[in-house]
């Protein structure tokens, strides 16, 4: 074994139980872009898809992480077109835009210089715009914290995470806006009510996002494509080969969050709703970690096998080649989640 990644991975249920774990539940990590679909909630929760007719390829467009693909620039130019905004409101910067290699090569031969709209944070920084222009708020500076756009954004955070807003623990995201931090077992809770957000009891204070969280859930499950992209993408890839049984979430640093629908795990019997959070220590630069992991856990968990599993291959054992294309290495997880009823009892 040439290298080694340590990391953390739990599953819970919608009321925060421990299903399964290994490492600790309690590292608090920041959630970088896996707060999209939930910070999607504070333009839900405004009106915005009333007010701006917003679709569900762009509602899941703006929970996404995307490839700056043609299909992404093109969702978001039309929705700006529509409301009548220009594109150039979004302050996004153009590092890593696109992510996809084969659009960003075709763009370099071509000469198109790098746009804000091929920037995987284009999505989420829209949400902030449309809430601006929806509130009568300055469009300029919608980053900052103090913006009323930010703070509405953390709003909507913090109701998902059960905590005052004024609790947050915040910091700076890699795209400019501020990102918050929880323990992986808040993080897999969230996912969990995203995957079933009709299990919010009435007498609980997220009761009222239960609505909004179904429409992010289903949007990101019927555009998959929307949430990444078309090409090694492994969010668009688990949705795509599990059906629409899963929502999936990755953040810069290694951290990926799971919602899994009720359904049967394994050919066993039917399994309720639960969220899963992947968080590998190091920050995995070369995702084969993050990939390695998240694959072998769910197919620990029963929620991938047979065809699913085998369609996801290259991200469940990842191979490098030589300049000949010979394989040379195979990134392999090794670890056992440990059900957490057993270990209690």
């Amino acid at each position: 074994m040439e290298s080694s990644h340590r990391g953390d991975i739990v599953e819970v249920d919608t009321a925060g139980r421990m299903l399964h774990l290994v490492g600790d539940p309690d590292r608090v990590v920041n959630l970088r872009s896996t707060v999209k679909p939930f910070g999607l909630l504070a333009l839900l929760l405004a009106g915005g898809v009333r007010e701006f007719d917003l679709t569900g390829e762009e509602l899941a467009l703006m929970a996404s992480s995307h490839s700056g693909e043609d299909v992404h620039v093109r969702t978001l130019q039309a929705m700006y077109r529509r409301i009548g905004m220009p594109t150039t409101l979004l302050e996004t910067g153009t590092e890593d835009a696109p992510l996809d290699e084969l659009t960003a090569a075709r763009l370099a031969r071509d000469g198109e210089r790098p746009s804000v709209l091929r920037h995987m944070c284009s999505g989420q920084h829209s949400v902030f715009v449309l809430l601006a222009k929806l509130g009568g708020w300055p469009l300029e500076g919608y980053w900052e914290a103090q913006h009323p756009s930010s703070v509405a954004y953390a709003a909507a955070v913090a109701t998902v995470f059960g905590v005052r807003a004024d609790r947050l623990v915040t910091g700076i995201d890699g795209c400019g806006v501020q990102t918050y931090a929880f323990p992986l077992r808040d993080i897999a809770r969230a996912f969990a009510l995203l995957a079933d957000p009709g299990s919010i009891a009435a007498s609980d204070s997220r009761a009222d996002i239960g609505p909004q969280l179904l429409l992010v859930r289903d949007a990101m499950r019927a555009h998959p494509e929307l949430v990444a992209g078309t090409r090694d993408r492994l969010d668009t890839s688990l949705m795509k080969a599990v059906g629409g049984r899963v929502v999936s979430k990755s953040g810069v640093e290694a951290l990926r969050g799971i919602g899994i629908l009720a359904g049967t795990r394994g050919g066993a019997s039917e399994a309720p709703a639960s969220g899963m959070a992947v968080k590998i220590e190091d920050g995995d630069g070369h995702e084969r970690g993050t990939w390695a992991a998240s694959v072998e856990a769910l197919r620990q968990v029963g929620v991938v096998d047979g065809q699913s599993l085998r369609s996801l291959a290259r991200y469940h054992r990842p191979t490098y080649t030589d300049p000949h294309g010979r394989v040379v290495a195979e990134a392999v997880a090794e670890f056992e989640l440990a059900p957490v009823g057993e270990l209690i009892g």
